[in-house]
């Protein structure tokens, strides 16, 4: 058993918290999106909550805990979806919330430190500049860049600009290594994949710098279709139409929208109704409203012209996980997937699957560039019955052409590419020696043999013991 007291008189001015319960606060995310993890992770905490200010006291939690062999699991805001900033062996968790400084400001940059909240750094750049981020999750008011560079993929505004893994999106990450004498890394280009969405896997993010796009006062649009292929359809249409500037397009089925957006009911016109939720430019409104008309669409919501927005989410809220966050809220047996449909006949896809599962797993998909060609993700809901069900859910969509990135699963590998990442694996083995960063999400490392094919799910030995417990 590490000796704490010994390692807090080691940790001595920098701000250490070994309260149980905050600690446990601290170590959760929202796992419990998905039954499966619930089940998994419900027991994880870990042992002491470390805060560093600086790089420097980044680089001393590093080192006392590698000589002390003890698990060091960095943490954001806890916005994740699937334990990716979970401690499963306890530990240290490192909350990078105080490294919060916007450091500089260029024309089509920023630098800041990992524990920037998205939307206070947008506010600084905007206010400077007239630029912000071009993308960011639905988590935007609370979600830190260093976490969403660790823990994301892409979100509202990835329907212009793609994902964190398309080159260009992140311009430079400094990273600390975990080894008896940490090193200070800057990794650029290539090179930036080895700790992009790795979990806090192979080295502890401690400045970003990130390119900006010009700032819009963007509209908050609903249109309302009669059924979700048509409100489908219209997306595509939108998403491929090059002269109308929008950051978000996620068509939503019915009777998602009417039961779930509480503060936008009374705009949504009957239960059975689709709704697309859209931003778009303010000089783009006229010929997007063209196209509404062109498709029978209702434009049923327009930020613009509402009195006052006061109570009413922004768009963004309604969008990606904040769907799924939203429909829980109205109905508990909810679940989701996350679903991709390769183009270029996506549209297809999502109406076989449609045809397939019906109101089983009503439909959520968000429009995004794929290397460069504009095709769709999913977040559908999944009404929860049996783990064995949700399996079949999973292998009904991969059996007709639409890969699944699991949520259920905490792991690396299996939340996406379900093979080694071989590239963040050797870059592991450089900067974390030990294991001792965020051990149990990358199977590469702690099970080389693991059989992907197998339909097996890895359960990490650590965990095992927890449940068992």
């Amino acid at each position: 058993m590490p000796d704490y007291a010994k390692i807090k008189a080691e940790l001595d001015g920098i701000a250490v918290e070994d309260n149980p319960g905050l600690v446990r606060q601290k170590s959760r995310d929202f796992f419990w999106y998905s039954p499966i993890l619930k089940e998994q992770l419900d027991q994880v905490t870990g042992d002491l909550l470390v805060s560093p200010q600086s790089e420097e006291e980044v680089i001393r939690t590093l080192k006392v805990a590698y000589h002390h062999g003890i698990p060091v699991t960095a943490r954001g805001a806890g916005t994740g979806n699937y334990g990716q900033a979970m401690p499963l062996s306890g530990g240290i968790v490192l909350n990078m919330a105080r490294m919060n400084k916007v450091k500089a400001i260029f024309p089509g940059r920023v630098i800041a430190e990992p524990g920037t909240v998205m939307a206070a750094l947008d506010r600084e750049t905007r206010a400077h500049s007239g630029q912000e981020l071009r993308f960011h999750p639905s988590t935007h008011n609370t979600a830190t860049i260093g976490g969403f560079v660790a823990g994301g993929s892409g979100g509202v505004g990835s329907i212009k600009w793609g994902g964190l893994r398309d080159l260009g999106n992140i311009l430079r990450l400094r990273v600390v290594t975990m080894e008896a004498e940490p090193r200070v890394m800057e990794l650029t280009g290539w090179e930036l994949q080895k700790v992009n969405h790795a979990y806090g896997t192979n080295g502890i993010i401690t400045e970003v710098e990130m390119p900006l796009a010009p700032a819009y006062d963007w509209v908050d649009v609903l249109v309302g279709f009669d059924g979700f292929m048509r409100a489908v359809e219209f997306s595509d249409r939108l998403a491929a139409s090059n002269g109308l500037l929008v950051k978000e397009i996620a068509p939503i089925a019915a009777p998602i929208p009417y039961d779930s957006f509480s503060r936008h009911k009374r705009y949504i016109r009957h239960r059975d109704q689709s709704v697309v939720v859209i931003m778009v430019a303010p000089h783009a409104m006229e010929p997007f409203r063209a196209l509404v008309e062109k498709f029978r669409g209702e434009l049923l919501f327009r930020a613009d012209e509402v009195e006052s927005m006061k109570g009413i989410p922004e768009a963004f809220e309604l969008t990606w996980n904040h769907t799924t966050l939203r429909a829980m809220k109205a109905d508990k047996s909810f679940t989701y997937l996350q679903v991709q449909y390769p183009g270029p006949n996506h549209v297809e896809k999502v109406r076989r699957m449609t045809e397939i599962l019906g109101d089983e797993v009503p439909g959520h998909l968000e429009f995004i560039r794929f290397d460069g060609q504009v095709q769709c993700s999913g977040l559908p809901l999944v009404r929860f019955t049996t783990k064995e069900r949700l399996e079949e859910i999973i292998r009904i969509h991969e059996d007709n052409g639409c890969p699944i990135f699991n949520p259920h699963r905490y792991t690396l590998e299996e939340g996406g590419m379900k093979q080694t990442d071989k590239i963040q694996l050797a870059f592991k083995k450089q900067t974390d020696p030990k294991g001792l960063l965020n051990p149990g999400k990358m199977i590469a490392w702690e099970n080389p043999d693991f059989d992907f094919k197998s339909g097996k799910t890895y359960l990490y030995p650590g965990l095992e013991a927890l449940m068992s417990a």
